[in-house]
């Protein structure tokens, strides 16, 4: 006797989808794969630091992809700080992150998101909120959204130029800003799908190319930058134990990075993992998920790169809570691998 195949039923508009439930994990699984497949398309481009970007990335969706706004169904606050090369002589990067967000009448997600980022004389502050259409297809919770903020860039610096070394002042080159503060309206868009076992999502910052115009011949815009990321949950033969996997993709166009994680999750509560960043880094990491919706997370970049011949290796610290506003446990706190 064959055996009966189960049906989804997926809502679109005024009409319906059936996709047997074989066909669905396959194309799940497919998606997923998107990550490898758009690595290995672009393996050959050279790695650049482009936008803010943090070992933990699965912790900080929220401000490159506004589709996640909600996503955890509970109201969540998450900070993260990174020292990056700690031991540089002078001028390295440092990034804080200060986010929130929460679903909102079961169909929306809103969200707000506070980014410094601090390199060598240049300060960045980029202020956004989020908002994001959510829906329930019998995959996941999908979740579309757009963000709007405003970026403010500051230069505040002695640059040494040739007219600072023949006894001029650095005021008399025209391509160089000695002191300035600029800011530049910015908009994002980006799409989540949140399921029992897996996360998948793609989304584009700086969609407008804002433009910094500083005093100088030539303003210079903020290119786009688009983002696939996802990971998958899977439930090992002892029931203490779980494998966790994310990826990550980035392109500016020009540049693309792309980083991978892996990590082991014990009792739902403890984890430990390992993450590579292509050209740039090995991440060792652990964490924990305590039972009143705190989580705190830890990274170590060991830099393999040229420059890691020049400092000790960079720092991310990451703490969350989530609170389930319908009181009981916290939804997604064992569901959702966007929590691991």
């Amino acid at each position: 006797m064959e055996k009966k195949k189960k049906v989804f039923f997926l809502p679109i508009k005024n009409w319906e989808l059936s996709i047997e439930s074989d066909k669905l994990n396959y194309i799940m699984r497919r998606l997923i794969l998107l990550i490898i497949v758009f690595t290995g398309i672009f393996i050959n481009y050279s790695y650049s630091q482009v936008d803010s970007h943090f070992s933990l990335f699965e912790y900080s969706q929220n401000i490159y992809n506004p589709g996640a706004a909600g996503s955890n169904n509970a109201m969540c606050v998450t900070s993260l700080h990174r020292q990056q090369w700690v031991g540089w002589p002078e001028g390295r990067p440092q990034t804080t992150l200060f986010s929130f967000d929460m679903p909102l009448a079961d169909v929306l997600g809103v969200g707000l998101n506070i980014n410094q980022d601090i390199l060598g004389f240049q300060q960045d502050l980029n202020i956004s909120a989020n908002v994001a259409y959510r829906v329930e297809l019998d995959p996941g919770m999908l979740g579309v959204g757009i963000g709007i903020g405003i970026i403010n860039r500051a230069i505040d610096g002695n640059w040494i130029t040739w007219q600072s070394l023949t006894g001029g002042t650095v005021y008399q080159d025209p391509a160089v800003p000695h002191m300035d503060n600029k800011i530049a309206f910015d908009m994002n868009f980006g799409a989540t799908l949140v399921g029992d076992d897996f996360w998948i999502g793609i989304s584009t910052t700086h969609l407008l190319r804002p433009t910094i115009n500083f005093e100088v011949e030539l303003p210079s815009y903020i290119s786009r930058h688009y983002y696939l990321v996802g990971g998958y949950n899977y439930s090992l033969p002892n029931p203490s134990f779980d494998l966790v996997g994310t990826g990550m993709v980035l392109s500016d166009g020009s540049t693309v990075e792309f980083q991978v994680n892996a990590k082991i999750l014990y009792n739902k509560s403890f984890w430990g993992g390992l993450s590579y960043r292509y050209n740039d880094a090995i991440v060792p990491m652990i964490g924990v998920h305590l039972i009143n919706g705190l989580s705190i997370g830890y990274s170590y970049d060991i830099v393999t790169s040229k420059v890691g011949s020049y400092n000790s290796g960079s720092h991310e610290l990451m703490v969350r809570y989530c609170f389930n506003l319908k009181g009981g446990k916290t939804p997604g706190r064992y569901r959702s691998v966007r929590r691991l």
